[in-house]
């Protein structure tokens, strides 16, 4: 969200779906909270104003398209929103989905209503670019390894709804 090429962008799941949900994978717990190419999954959260995606794969532009239309939805229902992205096999955007305008339009309005950006498994690349990202802008950033995803779930949990 805050920089398509590391931190994706995410939300809550939308009351209407303005895409296909068709996913590659044929897991069950899959198929109603994949992104339209499977390279996102949505991951169930213990309150409504945290928001978290696991990513499978590279990701695709209607991915991107479909967890921006998510995060607008949970921006818009809940005003601050917190976010939890779970690396567990990035493989990059597609160049497509990195240059997307309404993704990019989602991402810059995001830094006003995300309180606490967490990112699990990011390579070394982006864990420096989401640290620098939190000392510019008003998002508190933060990141643990991919063994550590239970801390970033306890570290979310403990912070309290986002929303006021």
């Amino acid at each position: 969200m805050l920089d398509s090429r590391t931190l994706g962008v995410c939300g809550s799941k939308p009351t209407t779906a303005r895409f296909s949900t068709t996913a590659k994978t044929t897991a069950p717990e899959n198929l109603m909270n994949a992104a339209p190419d499977g390279s996102v999954i949505q991951r169930d959260a213990p309150r409504a104003d945290l928001i978290a995606f696991e990513i499978k794969d590279k990701i695709t532009k209607p991915d991107i398209e479909w967890m921006s239309a998510i995060t607008d939805e949970a921006m818009k229902a809940h005003g601050k929103i917190d976010m939890l992205l779970i690396m567990s096999n990035y493989e990059g955007s597609a160049l497509d989905a990195k240059f997307d305008g309404y993704a990019n339009e989602v991402k810059v309005r995001s830094v006003a209503h995300i309180r606490k950006y967490v990112v699990v498994g990011a390579p070394m690349f982006a864990r420096a670019m989401i640290k620098l990202s939190g000392t510019v802008i008003p998002v508190e950033t933060k990141t643990f390894d991919l063994a550590e995803e239970a801390a970033a779930w306890a570290y979310l949990s403990e912070a309290g709804p986002a929303a006021t």
